[in-house]
């Protein structure tokens, strides 16, 4: 679009009036609508004061479908008027104008000013149009300020309904929250007397003032001046509550007043999944129990008792378990030329007993085989083929078969038999009148060998896959010289492996172990294994089995 401009100078009142009057013509050539021209007209008419009292001003002017004007002067003034047909080219200049176009500005001036009073006697029509709906709705605001009243009053009810049900939801979700937690807390543990231990110090002093656990088998009686509500609990099986007054809690039995009346409400809870262990015995924290509390507490109750019968059943199968895994712990044989030492310790928590074991025998040839062993799974079952594993292989030994032709008849009897079961092994053969050992592991950790000088190295040849592994392997034997007074320590992952650190860390601190042996301690053996154990378990924990198996040979 062609920009077209033009500088006017207006040196007096009548230069104002024809640059006016030109300005009104182009304005209302271009299609401006009369009230946007009335506006720019009267403004620009102000502006033109100066130029009225004698004194020079420049205006000048851009067109390029907007009107643009910048008017100098003591007070600068910038304008901008959209246009919506085209300005002429070249723009006009005041001189150009003659006495007819300012009469014709004159009154297109008047035809203006009568548009803008047209406007306005609408806008005053529209403000008495709204000024009689407002009157109207004055009077129906009137008419229901009586019912806005009674509207307020229901509302302030409702709010205060709205109050308590949001006060009830809270308590409400309190208390699923306090029994999610506690559930979780009595459930973390499997130790009977922990979850006894947990229960008092959950529900004092937000839930009872006191608490006390009667259980069933327990040679003591219940809690003096509560034997009637704890005895009944544990005869029906169902909660009972004594006190000064009824307490009409859902799910509870009220005792009689003649059998027990305590000063302060009191609640016995029966205990047991199956049968009832024991009584919950609570005082009322305040004056009575609340409903929605007594509700909670009925469940938490309903929920230590699964959680104390899956602590017993725990304790029963694990006490199994290692009774087990002991009696198949074979006594070391009195061998000539070959001191043995061996230690088994179960896992200090969880049901970890029953997959670490270990052997020695000798066999048919007058050789010692030590064997040295990790059953996948723990419990009852890994037990289990723990011993069939062991007897497995010392039938293999009997029939003469080398280390490393044990292990494959192992491998092949536990694919076959055992398909989802695994295990680790490691077995060393010390011959008579050979200085050596012959061994062959099968996914077993690597075997330690410490010198007669204290030096310790680790026998590093490639183990083979681990026994049950659904592949045909055959397993490779190797031969490792052993100076006499040599010490070979054999062992299960669970000595060497922690959440903390790999197994390699494990491994280098138990050579370090090894290699720190004394004199005194190599010449009893079990003292050495002992020796080992200590700096290995310093923290006292360790999730799985553990077993070592030392091998001194004699020195010469």
């Amino acid at each position: 679009m062609t920009t077209t401009s033009a500088i006017w100078t207006l040196t007096g009142p009548v230069d104002a009036a024809r640059a006016r009057a030109l300005l009104a013509r182009l304005t209302a050539d271009a299609g401006v609508p009369a009230r946007d021209r009335a506006r720019f007209l009267a403004a620009l008419t102000a502006r033109l004061r100066p130029c009225r009292d004698g004194r020079r001003q420049r205006l000048t002017l851009t067109a390029d479908g907007t009107l643009r004007l910048a008017l100098d002067g003591p007070e600068p003034w910038r304008h901008t008027l959209a246009c919506p047909s085209p300005l002429p080219r070249p723009l006009p200049r005041p001189g150009e104008v003659t006495e007819a176009d300012l009469a014709r500005a004159l009154l297109d001036a008047g035809e203006d000013t009568a548009v803008v009073l047209a406007g306005l006697d609408e806008a005053e029509e529209l403000v008495r149009f709204h000024r009689e709906e407002l009157h109207q709705t004055n009077q129906g605001v009137l008419a229901l300020h009586a019912e806005l009243e009674a509207a307020a009053l229901a509302q302030r009810e409702l709010l205060d309904a709205e109050r308590a049900a949001r006060a009830e939801a809270e308590d409400a979700r309190r208390l699923l929250t306090f029994l999610a937690d506690a559930s979780a807390a009595l459930n973390a543990s499997l130790d009977h007397e922990d979850i006894l231990r947990r229960l008092p110090k959950l529900l004092v002093p937000e839930y009872a003032r006191h608490v006390d656990v009667w259980l069933v088998d327990d040679e003591r009686t219940p809690p003096a001046g509560r034997a009637a509500a704890a005895v009944t609990a544990a005869r029906t099986g169902r909660p009972q509550h004594a006190g000064p007054y009824p307490g009409g809690l859902p799910g509870v039995d009220d005792l009689p007043a003649s059998a027990l009346s305590p000063e302060r409400p009191l609640l016995c809870l029966p205990l047991g999944a199956r049968t009832v262990q024991g009584v919950l015995t609570l005082s009322a924290p305040g004056e009575r129990f609340a409903p929605d509390t007594a509700v909670m507490l009925l469940e938490l109750a309903r929920r230590a008792g699964i959680a104390l019968d899956n602590a017993r059943q725990y304790e029963q199968h694990r006490d199994v378990a290692e009774a087990l895994q002991r009696a198949q712990l074979t006594e070391l044989p009195d061998t000539p030329g070959l001191a043995l030492a061996a230690r088994y310790l179960p896992a200090t928590h969880g049901l970890n007993i029953g997959g670490d074991w270990y052997d020695a025998f000798p066999g048919p040839d007058g050789s010692v085989l030590a064997v040295i062993g990790d059953v996948t799974g723990h419990g009852l079952r890994a037990a289990v083929i723990t011993g069939q594993l062991r007897t497995a292989l010392r039938a293999y030994a009997v029939e003469g078969n080398g280390p490393a032709r044990i292990l494959t008849l192992l491998h092949r009897m536990l694919r076959h038999q055992q398909p989802e079961l695994y295990a680790t092994c490691a077995i060393a053969r010390f011959t008579p009148g050979e200085p050596g050992v012959v061994w062959a592991a099968a996914g077993h950790p690597p075997a330690l060998v410490r010198g007669p000088g204290g030096e310790v190295r680790v026998l590093d040849a490639k183990p083979g896959i681990m026994l049950g592994v659904p592949v045909p392997y055959e397993y490779e034997e190797h031969r490792e010289e052993l100076p006499p007074g040599a010490t070979l320590a054999l062992y299960t992952d669970g000595l060497v492996e922690r959440r903390s650190a790999g197994i390699d860390a494990g491994i280098g601190r138990l050579a370090r172990a090894v290699g720190a042996l004394g004199a005194a301690e190599l010449q009893e053996l079990d003292s050495a294994a002992d020796a080992v154990l200590k700096p290995m378990l310093r923290d006292s924990e360790h999730d799985d089995d553990i077993c070592l198996l030392l091998c001194r040979t004699a020195a010469s």
